[in-house]
């Protein structure tokens, strides 16, 4: 236990330091202040004295450097049981400082508000961040308090301990001060190196990722694994119903956003339902109840306890359709009132008002002993696209379904085939070994569903290395093909089509999805 003498108080933030102050003065402790926090304490009616009056410099460069004085720092890192230290900060008058409290300046804010770039660059904190530092090494005997986050719980601390900390309390502070450096330093770099005019491979090739908001999730993966999210759901959606997101829940969301945006509002009512991170039904509908509708039918029994999302409100009429099947997530940009209040009929069903916001577009992947980064996979191919390599071209309304088909079969684990038609998924093949595996396993559903697949188009991944898939497929009325193209044996593929009256198109760009 370590009773407070002097505080140090030199914050961007001043709400709810008022208690603090108030707490300080009551137990005789002296406080040392600069600039606007200097006037703020005064104001409240507290004795303060000036960083200058102390170490006898005036705030300079234009309140670049105001702290950083050897009275400073020597308050704040002599050690209380190293005799030399006490000698010497006697003898050249240092105060003992046991108590900091300073934030830093608001870079991320500024970069996020758009500034221009020397003001961003004013905004890089070195007196505050040098405190910090500096507190946090020496906890065994200063307190240091790095955020106004930790305002309420210091006032506790002051307040139950008499003006007193514990070694335990003074420990735990520099860690939250050692999170909240390493965070700033981190997003400090990011802007500065995706700001240097240079060619990508010259920028500096570091993995720094920092996140600062935490929730526990119930388990992982499986209940025998524990699973944290780090990130701010709340920018992404609001929670209008049901139960916490679990660790499978976010990953199959994840996927659910990734595929819907495939699909714009402004182009038409789409609806999907995924499964596992795979889609098992997806529909274009000339309203969203029928593109719902359709979305089920492409597999009803996969679709229970799935993933529901829409790029459209939920109107009442397809909540009415929705409610009658048992999903885990439904997932829209909004919810008419009525359809919200009956989906919010079951209580665990969690519903998610999806905001205007972009994800990341980066990827990562922990593995081995290392982490793998990737650019998002955001290239989606149009009829501009498309090369024909057939001497049959496909027609308007086949373009259209190749297209349809292309995007699903961008976000179907490989090996994966998608079969469709006329803007509604009939089947996929998912996370084959093989591709024709992955033929044979569409196949097999879109019959189960009853689907004809006369007319339908197939989707792949990745190229076709034998003309295998394309004979199978033409044998079930498939008449229009798209894929990447790449093969060393293409033309195999090609003269099949060209035997047996199939359009096929290459894309030229593969989308593989591990």
């Amino acid at each position: 236990m370590k009773k407070v003498e002097s505080a140090l108080i030199s914050v961007f933030y001043k709400d709810n330091l008022a208690p603090i102050v108030k707490l300080l003065q009551e137990n005789g402790v002296t406080i040392y202040s600069t600039g606007g926090t200097q006037s703020f304490i005064e104001e409240l009616g507290a004795e303060v004295t000036a960083v200058e009056d102390l170490t006898s410099y005036p705030s300079i460069l234009g309140g670049r450097v105001k702290t950083l004085h050897p009275k400073i720092f020597g308050g704040i890192l002599n050690r209380g049981d190293n005799e030399q230290d006490q000698a010497q900060i006697a003898e050249f008058g240092i105060p003992n400082i046991d108590l900091v409290i300073v934030d830093l300046y608001p870079f991320e804010e500024t970069v996020a508000s758009g500034a221009e770039h020397q003001a961003i660059v004013e905004k890089v904190d070195i007196g505050g961040i040098s405190l910090i530092r500096a507190a946090a090494k020496n906890y065994k005997d200063t307190l240091i308090v790095s955020s106004r986050e930790q305002y309420d719980e210091v006032a506790q601390i002051l307040s139950e301990k008499n003006g007193a900390t514990e070694l335990k309390d003074r420990m735990r502070f520099a860690a939250k001060a050692f999170d909240i450096s390493s965070h700033y330093d981190a997003k400090i770099f990011d802007y500065f190196n995706s700001a240097v005019e240079a060619e990508e491979e010259e920028k500096i090739p570091a993995f720094k990722v920092t996140e600062r908001s935490a929730k526990t999730l119930r388990y992982g993966e499986n209940p025998h694994q524990s699973g944290t999210f780090y990130g701010e759901l709340s920018d992404m959606f609001d929670q209008l119903n049901g139960k916490e997101l679990s660790y499978n829940n976010l990953v199959d969301v994840d996927a659910a956003v990734s595929l819907i945006d495939e699909f714009p509002a402004s182009e038409g009512a789409a609806f999907a339902i995924l499964k596992h991170t795979n889609a098992c039904g997806v529909a274009l509908g000339s309203d969203i109840k029928d593109a719902y509708v359709k979305a089920l039918a492409c597999d009803p029994v996969s679709a229970f306890g799935g993933v529901l999302i829409a790029n459209q409100p939920i109107t009442l009429a397809a909540a009415e359709e929705i409610h009658k099947l048992f999903c885990e997530v439904v997932i829209a940009p909004s919810f008419d009132a009525d359809a919200l209040e009956l989906l919010k009929g079951k209580k665990n069903r969690i519903i998610l008002n999806r905001k205007d916001i972009a994800t990341g577009g980066i990827q990562f992947k922990s593995l081995l002993n290392g982490v793998l980064a990737q650019d998002k996979d955001l290239k989606t191919e149009t009829a501009e696209d498309l090369t024909v390599a057939t001497e049959k071209a496909p027609s308007d309304s086949e373009v259209n379904a190749l297209l349809f088909a292309n995007k699903i079969c961008k976000h179907t684990k490989s090996n994966a085939i998608v079969l469709a038609k006329d803007g509604q998924l009939f089947a996929s093949g998912v996370g084959q070994t093989s591709r024709v595996d992955a033929l044979n396993q569409a196949i097999a559903k879109a019959k189960s569903f009853g689907f004809d697949l006369s007319e339908a188009v197939m989707a792949s991944d990745a190229f076709f290395p034998f003309p295998d898939c394309v004979e199978l497929a033409q044998k079930e009325g498939i008449k229009a093909v798209i894929q990447p193209g790449g093969s060393i044996k293409d033309q195999l593929s090609v003269d099949y089509c060209n035997e047996n009256d199939v359009a096929m198109v290459m894309t030229g760009v593969r989308h593989f999805k591990h």
